[in-house]
């Protein structure tokens, strides 16, 4: 991720004096681990209510289309408790030409793993939040605790998160909603991010404003360890703003790309299923004479994010569905996996091609069966030349695109 950084909110040790003054002349309760955070016995507050003296973490860490984000933690808008909530707005203009953007709210301002600010959260089992949107139907696409373990350029950071555990996609109504994310059985013995929130401009498809209120760590005895599974079909594609897609496509190649690409994930010219396809123009603008596109995880991930990649062991097949609007259309490679460069790369990869696309839509399978899947963050590609193909250009539409079993 290219993430970006806002100017300090907060200045942290003013902020830590004010806290621990209340805190003592409110209650006398004695807190502890100074200096790692002072931990409540029975929760651990990132937002209760506008300068509460028991919120910690700070919202400094803004990534991707951070222009695209207007916050507010004061909002009086009808908050689910007390006086005050979170509002947040995310315009999905892309201003930053990523199509995402997200918060982090971190143990001290900017603190992308470079300072020892973190919070030993040992003890405590979820993350609990309250969340609704203001017209019902907003989406967000992730949340996540922790995560942060390596700087932009995919180097480890010095003071590492010891917890990555994702959340969502999530379809808000206009009502106050009660989420929470299982952490059982989780490090938590260094948090730095203690919440990420992070949109997608094609999930949103438009302006949305979304609220958040009582955000906690708790303890729920009851709560066991949650099991890896991977539940299939598994989709990379379905429809623009289904809550079942996975993976991003970020990874246009080569440097020269966006000079001959144009995507439409929302393309509704006779699309093979639901509302909507993708639709793909490719000129060679630039000169390069080859271009193509990966979906990944995260976005722009070329192996330099640890943790990232899914497990679809099981999958035998990957299958979608393509057309031409001319016919004649050759795309040289269709793919998955393959991302070979960084330190988290995939753990496979399996393609077919060249293919040679008509009018009317088509099925094409890849064959996965003996590949090793267990970590998978190129859900999918496709790439092509000019070389092969009208010197003037080609357009060419996907649809259905998902990891099956037989």
């Amino acid at each position: 991720m290219n993430i970006k950084h806002m100017p300090e909110l907060l200045n942290k040790d003013n902020q830590k004096g004010v806290y621990m003054r209340r805190i003592f002349a409110l209650t006398g309760i004695m807190l502890f681990v100074l200096g790692m955070g002072a931990v409540a016995a029975d929760k651990f507050c990132i937002y209760t209510d506008k300068n509460a003296p028991v919120n910690r973490f700070i919202p400094s860490g803004w990534m991707g289309d951070y222009g695209d984000l207007k916050f507010n933690d004061q909002s009086q808008e009808s908050p689910f408790s007390g006086s005050t909530c979170i509002k947040l707005t995310y315009t999905a203009r892309r201003s930053g030409g990523n199509g995402w953007a997200g918060i982090y709210w971190q143990s001290s301002s900017n603190n992308w793993g470079d300072k020892k600010t973190g919070f030993d959260l040992t003890g405590f089992n979820k993350l609990v939040f309250w969340a609704k949107g203001k017209d019902g139907g907003e989406v967000i696409t992730l949340v996540k605790v922790g995560g942060i373990q390596t700087n932009s350029q995919g180097e480890k950071v010095a003071y590492p998160d010891t917890v990555n555990k994702e959340y969502g996609p999530i379809r808000l109504s206009k009502e106050w909603q009660k989420y929470e994310i299982n952490l059982a059985g989780k490090d938590l013995s260094y948090v730095n991010g203690g919440l990420c929130i992070v949109f997608n401009a094609d999930q949103a498809g438009k302006e949305q404003t979304i609220y958040l209120d009582d955000i906690v760590y708790t303890y729920d005895s009851a709560l066991i360890e949650e099991s890896a599974k991977t539940n299939f079909p598994f989709y990379v594609y379905a429809d623009s703003s289904s809550l079942d897609n996975h993976f991003i496509p970020s990874g246009w190649m080569p440097a020269t790309a966006a000079q001959d690409i144009k995507l439409d994930i929302n393309s509704g010219n006779n699309p093979f299923s639901g509302d909507s396809c993708i639709k793909v123009e490719y000129k060679n603008n630039s000169g390069t004479r080859w271009a193509g596109i990966y979906w990944q995880n995260p976005a722009n991930n070329w192996g330099t994010v640890p943790n990232a990649g899914f497990d679809l062991r099981g999958a035998e097949k990957l299958t979608f569905w393509a057309r031409g609007e001319k016919g004649g259309e050759i795309i040289n490679e269709f793919k998955m996996g393959g991302i070979s460069s960084g330190e988290y790369i995939d753990s496979d990869s399996a393609s077919i091609g060249p293919i040679k696309l008509t009018t009317e839509w088509k099925k094409y399978e890849i064959d996965l069966r003996g590949k090793d899947l267990s970590y998978v963050i190129g859900g999918f590609c496709w790439a092509t030349n000019i070389d092969v193909n009208d010197p003037e250009g080609i357009v060419f539409y996907l649809d259905e695109i998902r990891y099956e079993k037989e």
